[in-house]
């Protein structure tokens, strides 16, 4: 698995969460928020379908366990995708309780995954409810 760390920087858990939305430039579509398809499971992580990132932070909000709905924290991360196929680019992980950004200095216009890592998968994988600020 790749790391970027030049480019992408990810908040410490329990940062501040500025709206996404001041991170649009004149010469960026509007930030907004969008309820992510789940895609698939592996390796003890469920992913996102794939979303288009209008600015350069990726923030979380929302993040409940579907059935624990008192659980409201989790671990996430991103994977860039490459236009030309190569494989994805993760960010380091980060944990996230309610909102918090996941990653910031993300090229406008790149597509993305958002994974989260699964506390149990047993009667079926775990959950979760989010909402992406992109």
């Amino acid at each position: 698995m790749k790391i970027l760390a030049s480019v992408l920087t990810v908040a410490a858990a329990g940062a501040a969460v500025i709206s996404p939305a001041a991170a649009a430039t004149a010469s960026t579509p509007r930030c907004a928020p969008t309820r992510p398809a789940t895609d698939f499971y592996a390796a003890g992580r469920v992913a996102s379908a794939p979303i288009d990132s209008r600015c350069t932070t990726i923030a979380v909000s929302g993040v409940r366990d579907a059935a624990r709905p008192a659980d409201t924290c989790q671990t996430f991360l991103v994977a860039l995708l490459s236009a030309d196929g190569r494989d994805p680019t993760y960010t380091e992980p980060v944990r996230v309780c309610s909102r918090g950004v996941i990653a910031t200095g993300v090229p406008a216009g790149t597509r993305f995954r958002v994974l989260y890592e699964v506390d149990y998968i047993e009667p079926r994988p775990q959950s979760v409810r989010y909402m992406v600020w992109r």
